[in-house]
């Protein structure tokens, strides 16, 4: 069961990527920080990484943006292997092909703009969106992590958003929180124009029933749906789209079970092992 959740950790077909090498190269993020803990947890990822999206779905000018001009409605677990190898790639990634990949990134979104339904025209690489995205991502991989792996200190949510500025600031995410509390007031400040869609409830469809999982695994599919449901921030938990659709009675502590049970089965050849492994070489420099 874990190892079905485990290889999504895996990159996608023709992104194949060594992270053991060179040798001593240090990543964006630091080994003895919080992301380095929070990333090597595929299903805190995956419930931080679906609330993330909720979050996003909620804003006007991102949800066209992400809607209009990807291919998750058509191969969502190709999709999500993509985006979660890019994060990975931010945490774990030597600094320099993780630098390339972000500038190959920028320039993709320099072609996406358009207006949404009700005519605001947005652009990807505005830096307000940026921002939000972001700052959604950091906020749900940390919350996922906190509430269902191990609980964080405030200094430890204070670091996760410092450390994650390095790569909000390659991907031209200028304002992107420095903090906790810096995360609450740009959400108190967005709160007024995130709204609920049709698309927000075809998300939680895709995400509860595509073939992201093994058929046989489904039903944990829908249970981290559910988890990231139940830690989404209001506004937009209380949408009628997503209104009734948390965790039930008694699944909390299945989700905590399963997060922490994954933490006993490390993958050798994920991401957070080759890092180590890399950094570990003789003679490696100081992050």
């Amino acid at each position: 069961m874990l190892t079905s959740i485990h290889n999504l950790m895996r990159p996608p077909p023709g992104m194949g990527f060594d992270f053991s090498q060179p040798a001593g190269e240090p990543a964006l993020a630091p080994p003895d920080g919080v992301s380095w803990r929070v990333f090597a947890n595929p299903v805190s990822l995956f419930i931080g990484g679906a609330a993330a999206v909720l979050l996003e779905l909620a804003e006007p000018s991102v949800r066209s943006g992400v809607w209009d001009h990807s291919d998750f409605q058509r191969d969502p677990g190709k999709r999500l292997k993509r985006t979660g190898f890019a994060a990975m790639m931010t945490v774990y990634g030597p600094r320099s092909a993780t630098e390339k990949l972000i500038a190959r990134v920028v320039r993709m979104h320099g072609h996406v703009e358009g207006s949404t339904p009700d005519g605001l025209a947005y652009r990807a690489n505005d830096p307000r969106l940026l921002d939000w995205v972001h700052a959604t991502a950091t906020f749900g991989f940390t919350e996922a992590y906190h509430r269902y792996v191990r609980p964080f200190s405030a200094n430890e949510q204070d670091a996760a958003f410092l450390e994650a500025l390095p790569s909000a600031r390659l991907y031209g995410a200028t304002g992107a929180p420095a903090s906790r509390a810096e995360w609450e007031t740009l959400l108190a400040t967005t709160a007024p124009r995130l709204e609920g869609s049709e698309i927000l409830a075809d998300f939680v469809r895709i995400m509860s029933g595509a073939a992201i999982l093994p058929a046989p695994m489904r039903w944990l599919q829908q249970l981290l749906m559910r988890a990231a449901v139940q830690m989404t921030p209001e506004p937009v938990r209380s949408l009628p789209q997503l209104r009734g659709r948390g965790l039930r009675r008694g699944e909390a502590t299945l989700v905590r079970m399963l997060a922490r049970a994954a933490m006993l089965q490390p993958m050798k050849e994920a991401p957070p092992a080759q890092a180590a492994r890399r950094l570990a070489a003789q003679g490696a420099p100081e992050n």
